[in-house]
């Protein structure tokens, strides 16, 4: 099967409407690969679409979209079927995205443990496992279960790897490249980054003003979106809450939020349960939620103060619970003048993530889609 020509490029920021592209300073051939692209995610946000309803979301001319519709359909990524008209009236063929046209495989890594999962172009999860993971034969262990994948999923025309970590390096994409027959070199990005990609293109995160992402894991990280594209900040540093001194006994907020307090306060049989998605309640696990909400607060605040964005999801591997209940306790906080003189009533709403462990195995799985057939976050 062939596929756009992939790799990450710099792309003039549009909104999918009756605009008509910007392709200013790109090349024809970077042109016809942008408007394949606008097309394919018009489909596959909006459809199905008829070629007028296209030309409104898209800007380009009948033809144009009519010549793309083809070679997607050549490519299996979309397919048609006739739409009665009504009352009776005409009919006309309407465009709706394929989803088993194209797969990707997503990993979520952590020192000690892994996530990996396979999912169609809508996003839909297929398979999904968990891996144990050793620093020492990390690269080894990785590429086993990516193509434990590939052998269950032969038929599927897998495009490629994506992998989501804030310590993955260059040399191990080499290493992971060299040992595949079956996935090329992967896409890489941290955690939050990919938490934000799946949020905004299959997640329930309006398209108006920004997000805030808070993960909450081994450490606790912040990622942004800001008009729809993740913002890193230099050197990447933007985010690492985890760093700051939070609460009225000014503590590392890591120190407080981080799994490791968690497990220390509940025992590690219960933070087994918790990580197997369990739920239940104890004294111990509450006044952990109860700390938390204390310290996790004042970056929040600072998140509202300095970016405003629309709201504030929470993502974790913890239970969908405890993150309600955090974010419950939270609400309780932001009410209490007794640790904090003034009220914040302005702070953004405040939600779970839309996905499981905050949605960062299916963002690094979306990320070989976002570089060879969809727009990419400065795009979209």
């Amino acid at each position: 099967m062939r596929y756009l020509r992939s790799g990450p490029r710099r792309l003039h920021t549009q909104e999918i409407g009756a605009q008509r592209a910007k392709t200013v300073g790109l090349r024809s051939g970077e042109i016809a690969d942008r408007n394949i692209r606008v097309i394919l995610e018009a489909i596959r946000r909006h459809g199905p679409l008829t070629r007028m309803e296209l030309g409104r979301h898209c800007g380009l001319t009948g033809p144009g979209i009519t010549n793309i519709l083809r070679r997607l359909a050549e490519e299996k990524l979309v397919t048609s079927n006739r739409r009665n008209g009504v009352g009776g009236g005409a009919t006309a063929t309407e465009f709706a995205l394929r989803p088993e046209g194209a797969f990707s495989i997503g990993v979520k890594l952590r020192q000690r443990r892994g996530e990996a999962v396979l999912i169609d172009l809508s996003g839909q999860v297929h398979d999904r496992v968990y891996i144990e993971l050793d620093p020492a034969v990390r690269v080894g262990l990785v590429h086993a279960a990516v193509r434990d994948i590939v052998d269950r999923h032969a038929a599927l025309p897998i495009i490629g790897l994506g992998i989501a970590a804030n310590d993955w390096t260059a040399d191990q994409s080499d290493q992971i490249a060299a040992m595949s027959t079956v996935v090329a070199r992967p896409y890489v990005e941290n955690e939050c980054t990919a938490s934000l990609l799946a949020e905004r293109t299959i997640g329930s995160f309006g398209r108006e003003g920004g997000l805030a992402m808070i993960i909450i894991d081994d450490d606790v990280q912040a990622g942004f979106l800001i008009r729809g594209i993740p913002y890193s900040g230099v050197h990447g540093r933007a985010g690492s809450i985890g760093e700051m001194l939070t609460g009225p006994d000014n503590v590392q907020l890591n120190t407080v939020v981080g799994f490791e307090s968690l497990r220390s306060r509940i025992g590690d049989q219960a933070f087994t349960r918790l990580l197997q998605g369990e739920e239940f309640s104890s004294p111990s696990l509450s006044q952990w939620i109860r700390e938390a909400a204390g310290h996790l607060l004042d970056p929040i605040i600072a998140m509202a103060g300095f970016l405003a964005p629309s709201v504030v999801m929470i993502g974790s591997d913890l239970p969908q619970g405890v993150i309600e209940a955090l974010i419950h306790q939270l609400s309780i906080e932001r009410r209490d003048t007794s640790t904090r003189p003034l009220l914040t009533p302005w702070i953004s709403p405040m939600k779970p993530a839309s996905f499981s462990g905050g949605g960062v195995a299916l963002g690094a799985a979306l990320l070989p889609f976002l570089n060879t057939l969809l727009l990419p976050p400065a795009s979209a």
